[in-house]
């Protein structure tokens, strides 16, 4: 009998149109829930407040009431509901009613608990995020970042199952041609906050390099464009431009890289790293707690803004010269297989459908 699937991603719909690493994320868990059965988007509600407005919130979760019921009464009937990404600022004001009135297993992919959330602007939607996590019978996890809070409050008949983050892909994309193995490559949106962090961090670090010769291509545009470019200006024609690029274009640049260097401040994990390992490139990193869980034995991960020990990893993965063979071996175990089988032996249905 056919499984059939309810999916929803309550921070940013996979039909989004802008694009995000949540929306590839979300993209990526219904390709490979498809393996295990039917799946369906089954509604584009976004609930997220991002800035803790009480009257916000009050307005989502009327709408939200008003989509719960169009669901229940639709006549639509699924085995198995899989939320992706439940926390404070977007908790899923959907899913557990549905699943609750239907009968029917609610899972929840990525959700965080927040305890000192439940004070303040987002309280509500705090409270309501971690009884969407009370709710569920499964919870997957990407890193070990969320899960301490996860286990201290996990219901007794809940399980807790970690799913590695994957690249939306069966198999690994040819093994480009590298150059004189000191081309650097840096990925990132041209962002205040987090992603110019990790931009200073990087420019702080390259002062302090030793390796003769080396040059860094950086993929990326936005709102922080002046100012990033202002970090590199002093290294002249060692640093390129490439601007903005769609998925296919970071692949070209990936080939012909030989390290990747991003220090990947606050990153939840990201799934760059693991494409670049995939392409077989060295990862020079920061040594933060959801990065540890997508770089592999063959990458660096150096003190958070410790900018000197970042310039000797990237001295060390140059000397070293290519481990091509070694890095891709471990990205082989974050592509779409490996999640489809994890998610097939935790998924919970329905007993009519099984």
């Amino acid at each position: 009998m056919t499984r059939h699937i309810a999916f929803y991603a309550p921070l940013k719909s996979p039909h989004h149109a802008t694009p995000s690493g949540d929306r590839t994320i979300a993209r990526g868990l219904m390709n490979a829930l498809g393996s295990v059965g039917n799946v369906e988007l089954v509604s584009e509600f976004r609930s997220r407040d991002g800035a803790g407005d009480a009257q916000v919130q009050a307005d989502l979760m009327a709408q939200a009431e008003t989509e719960a019921a169009r669901l229940i009464t639709s006549g639509a009937r699924w085995d198995a509901w899989v939320t992706y990404h439940n926390y404070y600022k977007a908790p899923d004001l959907i899913g557990p009613k549905v699943c609750s009135a239907l009968g029917i297993p609610y899972h929840l992919i990525e959700s965080s608990r927040s305890p000192k959330r439940l004070t303040g602007p987002w309280s509500r939607f705090a409270q309501l995020a971690d009884g969407a996590s009370d709710r569920a019978a499964v919870i997957f996890y990407f890193t070990g970042r969320d899960l301490p809070e996860l286990e201290n409050a996990r219901p007794a008949d809940q399980k807790l199952v970690h799913l590695p983050p994957f690249l939306d892909r069966v198999d690994l994309p040819p093994l480009g041609v590298r150059n004189d193995g000191k081309t650097l490559l840096a990925v990132g949106m041209f962002r205040t906050g987090d992603k110019l962090a990790s931009y200073q961090n990087l420019a702080s670090a390259l002062t302090l390099v030793q390796t003769a010769g080396w040059s860094l291509r950086i993929v990326g545009a936005g709102v922080a464009d002046a100012e990033i470019r202002a970090l590199f200006a002093p290294f002249k024609s060692q640093v390129t431009f490439v601007g903005g690029l769609d998925a296919n274009g970071v692949a070209t640049e990936m080939a012909g890289a030989d390290v990747f260097v991003w220090p990947g401040v606050n990153e939840a994990f990201g799934m760059v790293f693991i494409e670049a390992q995939a392409a077989g490139l060295t990862v020079v990193a920061e040594n933060r707690i959801g990065l540890r869980d997508v770089v592999g034995p063959q990458g660096f991960l150096t003190p958070p803004n410790d900018a000197a020990s970042f310039a000797t990893a990237i001295d060390n993965a140059i000397a070293r010269g290519s481990v091509a063979k070694d890095v891709r071996s471990y990205a082989q175990n974050h592509l779409r297989g490996a999640a489809e089988q994890t998610l097939e032996n935790a998924l919970q249905f329905n007993e009519a459908s099984l």
